[in-house]
């Protein structure tokens, strides 16, 4: 009988050194979250006031890319969870060089109006260079057109085909609150109303007092205030014993906005807009002044054109110039809830179908930019809220 012992066979791989297993768990990390962040939810911050109070600065929440149908990408060289720059540098993330169709897959569902969405803002912003469509700054606006909608704006009201669109519950607005009381800071924050903060769509100023000029006394003297707010606020501002009066501050029908768009060719404003209908693919329009001013910027930016001339009266493709066009993809009129307080449809125009990224779906995080103390710092009453 043999006494010679015998070993467990051994494996023929080396066993990883602990540096290796550590850059495969990163790599494996990377590649599930890009994954995620690709096929189902991306995480958005809230970065600007232009959906208060449905949504305000410092929100997390997550944008559903399922309900629209996923868009494919269409700059495949990019460094996996960026979006424009490496994160804390100002390099590129992506490379140009390659460039693909996009396609939508199948989705849920499809854009409707009253939907909170987030998509790339089709401009470009003044000093930025021009990134593929995909990777254009991230905005969020509520949909209050979809292709084929007659829209237009009446003294703020949004009215889609003749009817009345609600207002969000949210919603604010600026109006003039008239009182000979001094009002401050400390009076103005019991209900949310703060200026606190600028954002990348400029300085925010949700109340300030007005003065009139007293003959009597030559003087200026206090005769209110203009005052951003919600309903519930108007409310309770109206229940106030020295609060003489509380009137909406409009601009006029007939008077052209500075910036809004599809002026001057058309007198419209932030509260006075259109009609005008929302493009639909394979819908056809006469081209003519009021219709180039509105629709021109759309076939030289996001059909696809080629060699595209506009002037105030005419359009060139290739050459040839063109007495109607057909549009070769939807498009979606987005406004902010904080309606006097919001870069929007009114000002840049239409969001194209292709520029679309998903639907906002939820707040999961909420963080105070400006907190009374760090106890207040997470805004609890906001966490995990469905947006609506």
């Amino acid at each position: 009988m043999s006494n010679k012992k015998t070993s467990a066979p051994t494996s023929g791989k080396p066993k990883k050194s602990p540096l290796r297993e550590w850059f495969d768990s990163v790599a494996f990390a990377v590649v599930a979250a890009t994954l995620i962040r690709f096929f189902t939810f991306e995480a958005f911050a809230i970065p600007t006031p232009s959906m208060e109070s449905s949504l305000v600065v410092g929100d997390f929440l997550f944008v559903s890319k399922l309900h629209y149908g996923i868009r494919t990408p269409k700059t495949p060289l990019q460094v996996p969870l960026t979006h424009q720059k490496i994160w804390g540098t100002d390099i590129p993330s992506y490379s140009s060089a390659i460039q693909l169709p996009s396609y939508r897959l199948p989705g849920f569902t499809h854009v409707k109006n009253g939907d909170v969405v987030v998509f790339n803002y089709p401009p470009l912003k003044p000093g930025e260079t021009a990134p593929p469509s995909d990777l254009k700054t991230y905005y969020i606006k509520r949909c209050v057109g979809i292709p084929g909608d007659v829209l237009q704006i009446r003294d703020e009201a949004v009215v889609v085909n003749g009817k009345a669109l609600p207002l969000p519950t949210r919603a604010q607005t600026f109006y003039f609150v008239k009182t000979t009381e001094v009002l401050d800071d400390r009076f103005f924050r019991r209900y949310d109303i703060v200026n606190d903060f600028v954002s990348t769509e400029g300085p925010f100023i949700n109340w300030q007092p007005v003065e009139v000029f007293d003959e009597v006394t030559k003087s200026n003297v206090l005769a209110g205030y203009q005052v951003n707010m919600t309903r519930e606020t108007l409310a309770q501002f109206k229940k106030l014993d020295w609060v003489k009066s509380v009137e909406p501050m409009r601009e006029q029908v007939g008077q052209a906005g500075a910036g809004v768009y599809g002026t001057p060719a058309n007198a419209w404003n932030r509260d006075n807009f259109g009609p005008l209908t929302i493009p639909k693919k394979g819908m056809t329009i006469a081209l003519n002044a009021q219709t180039i001013a509105v629709y021109g910027p759309i076939i030289k930016e996001y059909e696809g054109n080629e060699q595209v001339v506009l002037t105030p009266t005419t359009v060139q493709v290739g050459g040839k110039t063109l007495t109607e066009y057909t549009f070769k993809q939807d498009y979606y009129f987005m406004m902010g809830d904080n309606r006097h307080n919001s870069e929007d449809s009114r000002y840049w125009g239409f969001v194209p179908e292709d520029h679309v990224v998903g639907k906002a779906v939820f707040v999961w995080m909420s963080l105070d930019p400006v907190p009374a103390d760090i106890w207040h710092k997470i805004r609890w009453s906001r966490l995990f809220r469905v947006i609506e």
